[in-house]
């Protein structure tokens, strides 16, 4: 099952973003802080942020937090997937392609699907490429944290 973030996930979801940030799949973890900011906005309902907890069996088995943007380079809507986590025991059960063909019905009308991976990443990549996803050969800049 595939939700909306509620305030009552707020300690289950911090601790999937604490995993999430602790894990190879990231280049390095991140001040809590950013955990309260980034779910206290989910709560406020800013329209650029969309937080789903992914369950299976009732039980959380990961998050996928997007932020919505708009692209004049794609014509459109983008969906930025900021991040995709599955918790360890529930990877390999086909929970990331559930969570993909929900986006992709969710946001049908969207130009774009964007995303990030750490390159040695494997398992996300196979499931990106699948997926469609193709590297975008742009080098990113970022200033700030």
């Amino acid at each position: 099952m595939i939700r909306r973030y509620e305030a009552s996930d707020r300690s289950t979801v911090t601790e999937m973003l604490d995993e999430f940030y602790h894990s190879p799949a990231v280049l390095h973890p991140i001040p809590r802080a950013h955990f309260e900011k980034t779910l206290n906005a989910a709560e406020a309902g800013n329209p650029c942020v969309r937080l789903y907890v992914i369950e299976s069996g009732g039980r959380p088995a990961g998050y996928a937090l997007l932020a919505l943007t708009f692209s004049n380079e794609a014509g459109g809507d983008v969906v930025w997937l900021d991040e995709i986590y599955i918790r360890p025991e529930f990877q390999g059960k086909g929970l990331g392609n559930e969570f993909f063909d929900f986006l992709e019905k969710e946001f049908a009308s969207a130009a774009r699907f964007r995303l990030e991976v750490e390159a040695d990443n494997e398992g996300a990549v196979r499931l990106y490429k699948r997926r469609g996803f193709r590297p975008l050969e742009y080098v990113q800049f970022i200033k700030g944290e």
